[in-house]
């Protein structure tokens, strides 16, 4: 049969691409952070997560998506979570980067930038595959919190920071790797956890501290195949923290713990991770801290999570930019790469600035981690945390949805490389909701204003960029004032913008090309700006962000 056409004019697949070599911005604030970096591993890493074949990983985990088994053929009760292959390989590779719980082992702590170089690697990965990420995630943050029960921490955490995945239902003791997941919501609560039902009922000590029994359930319970959990249950002295394993140890009568897995969720996004439905049914769990103080005990480990959030988030917006960049170079349209379109070419580089922006916050709240003993340090922590969560985490639905645009019908497909550009679109949302959508972060913010010198602590991170220009000069001004008057309420998400903004001005007067630096002050914070991606002003350096982010 003769051809009826030719394919042309169609993109080729961005793949076999080293995403560290290509990232510019993100290089850029680790030289600020952390100059004397090993660039090695992360380099590495790039490579590996823009591989054509952990990319097809990535599709076929989403695809085949995790299947819950309650019973076996027989009829016992299993509780468990069958995932493809191709998650595993997902898994594997991720903790094999060290991006889960290795941050806090002696080796990594050893560099003085653990936090801050294990913030780069999530977010190159997170180009790859977020959804596997969700265990990773929680078996970083849980560290801090775990750290309340001394003995149970001296067993769990050599394997908590070993580079190693083991899908294995088996004791503790007996896995190469372990990883960790939490249980807070509940049906009847939501992130209202005071309202909380489940229960805990005392039930003697042993090796590893004040044993309980908990009865209950939890509304959203993510990564259920995971060795462990921290859970929140009501006890005589208040809402309890609890160390709640999927496995029993021997000497508390070995097996499976009383976990039933209810249902999976049917969720938007976030396809190749199990999130899930549980019930308590008398689950042997060990306390964690103290009775009573559940709630600070667990958010040790939220502080962490909230981080991953924004940092997960700048990372889906810098795949969805290299995306939107390499279609628009090779794609042609009235006579013109579509790079070359005035529109095109302002949509692209105002993506590009907030891109970039979106990177240098993300990577600045991860350096502070890194710093404990710095009185400073530790405010920017408490103060960025929540405002870096609700911004960036906020901006990104609206940004993938005109990244998406950029690829016109190519973009809303589910197939192939472009078929990416769906799947970041469905999981932006998630990072916003989870682990607290906007108010509770905007209210979080004014809880950090209330108990630190917040005041002074901004302005000095916004000093170093001090008369480069004049609109962030006079917010600058401003904020300090409105932080010291503690907004009400109904201005805490107002307040939380300006906040983030001021801050990644700041951060890109030190990291940017000035074209970057004044293109974004011109328009996020002078105003030159209208109210959808690429409306900056027309004298605005376009080429120059535009060849910053390029993927090449």
């Amino acid at each position: 049969m003769a051809a009826t056409h030719q394919v042309f004019n169609q993109p080729a697949p961005l793949q076999d691409v080293n995403l560290f070599d290509i990232q510019r911005p993100l290089q850029a604030a680790l030289a600020l952070h952390a100059p004397e970096l090993d660039p090695t591993p992360l380099r590495e890493l790039g490579r590996l997560a823009g591989s054509a074949d952990m990319q097809q990983y990535a599709r076929l985990a989403n695809t085949h998506a995790p299947q819950l088994h309650t019973h076996s053929r027989f009829g016992h009760r299993i509780d468990e979570v069958e995932f493809h292959p191709s998650y595993h390989a997902l898994m594997a590779a991720a903790t094999g980067a060290g991006l889960h719980g290795s941050a806090f082992g002696a080796e990594a702590q050893a560099t003085g930038h653990a936090h801050l170089q294990r913030a780069a690697g999530f977010m190159l990965f997170t180009e790859l595959e977020p959804s596997i990420l969700c265990p990773v995630s929680m078996t970083y943050a849980v560290t801090p919190a775990l750290q309340g029960n001394a003995a149970l921490y001296a067993d769990w955490g050599p394997g908590l920071t070993r580079r190693a995945y083991d899908p294995a239902l088996k004791p503790w003791h007996a896995k190469t790797g372990l990883t960790m997941g939490m249980g807070m919501t509940e049906k009847q609560g939501g992130s209202d956890v005071r309202a909380n039902t489940t229960r805990a009922e005392p039930d003697g000590s042993d090796a590893w501290g004040s044993r309980w029994r908990i009865t209950g359930h939890k509304w959203f319970f993510s990564a259920p195949m995971c060795d462990a959990f921290l859970v929140l249950a009501q006890t005589p002295g208040g809402l309890s923290c609890f160390f709640l394993p999927r496995v029993l140890p021997d000497w508390a009568g070995g097996g499976l713990n009383a976990l039933h897995i209810q249902r999976l969720k049917d969720k938007l996004g976030n396809q190749a991770n199990a999130s899930s439905e549980v019930e308590f049914h008398g689950a042997c769990a060990w306390l964690v801290g103290e009775e009573g103080r559940g709630i600070p005990q667990i958010l040790a480990m939220g502080t962490l999570t909230r981080l991953d959030c924004a940092l997960g988030t700048a990372g889906l917006m810098r795949q969805a930019l290299s995306l939107a960049l390499h279609h628009t170079t090779q794609r042609k349209a009235f006579g013109k790469y579509l790079i070359d379109q005035p529109l095109m070419k302002n949509v692209l580089a105002d993506l590009a600035l907030e891109s970039e922006a979106a990177t240098a916050l993300a990577l600045r709240l991860a350096h502070s981690f890194d710093r404990p003993d710095d009185s400073h340090e530790q405010v920017m922590a408490r103060l960025l945390t929540p405002v870096a969560k609700f911004w960036v985490c906020k901006r990104g639905s609206h940004f993938a949805q005109e990244a998406m645009e950029c690829l016109g019908g190519n973009g809303y497909v589910e197939e192939g490389g472009e078929g990416v550009m769906a799947r970041i679109y469905r999981e932006m949302p998630l990072n916003s909701i989870w682990e607290g959508a906007g108010n509770i972060m905007a209210l979080d913010l004014l809880r950090a204003l209330r108990k630190a010198d917040a005041a002074a602590a901004l302005a000095q991170e916004l000093a170093p960029a001090k008369g480069m220009h004049p609109a962030l000069d006079r917010l600058a001004a401003q904020l300090p004032l409105r932080v010291e008057e503690m907004a009400t309420e109904m201005e805490a998400r107002r307040l939380a913008q300006d906040v983030a903004l001021a801050v990644q001005a700041a951060l890109l007067a030190r990291t940017a090309p000035m074209a970057v630096f004044a293109a974004f002050c011109d328009s996020r914070i002078g105003g030159h700006w209208g109210h959808a991606f690429g409306s900056l002003n027309a004298a605005t350096g376009f080429d120059a962000i535009i060849d910053r982010a390029r993927p090449q």
